[in-house]
């Protein structure tokens, strides 16, 4: 099969670039905004790999590169939360207008499927749980309105267009090439890099709040079984057990050998 990874050097594009390469055609795209040089490195000679530097924005492009393709795997975008509030424009143009150029490419191309990238900030800070994918939204920043809103075009191009499309909503990622310097790190690498560095890990309030962390392996597969089935729809990613940030900091000590309070 021939895929298009949108993001692919990215954290989940090039872990799930990593699992596809050896039994499928893909071609990777990115800009590197967001993304590292350093994660596809190892793809760039491999005969089942073309790399391509450029934004999902360009509608030239999103027309050309998405031409033959079976699926498209988008993970493109800018994820962060602080950005967003800071720069709604920006996030905005990349997010949602990326996403719906991507969108009208597969549809002119007839691309059988899209499976993208969502996030479960769409719930906002409801303490129902667990959450559900027919709970009601309730986006508290820019960037989760525009993956709020990227869902809705993806329906919208189910319903009229007949491409199949599913969103993936993603509960804090972790793994490999997670760049704890990153702004749009999680807690999880923000942690081991301080305790490395014989410092506390800073935990707001009283740290008994909860999260779902999610290990990227786990994500990449999710893709996958998304793409091969004939599902449609949204789906929330995650492992189902919740975890303190106090639990997490107390196993992480454990792990690194560290004996930071």
């Amino acid at each position: 099969m021939r895929y298009l990874i949108t993001g692919g050097a990215g954290f989940i594009g090039s872990n799930l670039a990593d699992h596809l390469a050896d039994s499928h055609e893909i071609t990777i795209l990115d800009n590197l905004a967001t993304g590292r040089q350093e994660n596809i490195d190892h793809l760039k000679d491999h005969t089942n790999v073309t790399i391509i530097n450029g934004s999902i924005t360009d509608s030239d492009l999103m027309h050309n590169i998405t031409e033959g393709m079976d699926g498209i795997f988008h993970q493109a975008a800018i994820p962060s939360v602080p950005r967003s509030v800071k720069d709604p424009i920006t996030t905005n143009e990349a997010n949602i207008t990326g996403t719906l150029q991507l969108l009208v490419a597969a549809k002119e191309n007839g691309v059988r499927k899209v499976v993208a990238a969502s996030s479960s900030s769409v719930y906002g800070d409801t303490h129902i749980l667990p959450k559900l994918e027919s709970m009601p939204p309730n986006p508290l920043s820019p960037y989760a309105v525009t993956k709020l809103a990227d869902e809705y075009y993806g329906r919208v191009f189910t319903e009229l267009y007949g491409i199949q499309t599913v969103f993936l909503r993603y509960f804090n990622v972790f793994g490999p090439r997670q760049d704890p310097a990153s702004e749009y790190a999680a807690v999880i690498p923000k942690f081991i890099t301080c305790l490395l560095n014989n410092k506390s890990p800073t935990i707001y309030g009283d740290g008994e709040q909860t999260r779902d962390f999610t290990f990227i392996a786990d994500v990449v597969q999710a893709n996958r079984k998304a793409m091969e089935s004939d599902a449609t729809g949204v789906y929330n990613i995650a492992c189902e057990r919740r975890i303190s940030l106090n639990e997490l900091a107390e196993t992480l000590m454990e792990i690194t050998g560290s004996n930071q309070p």
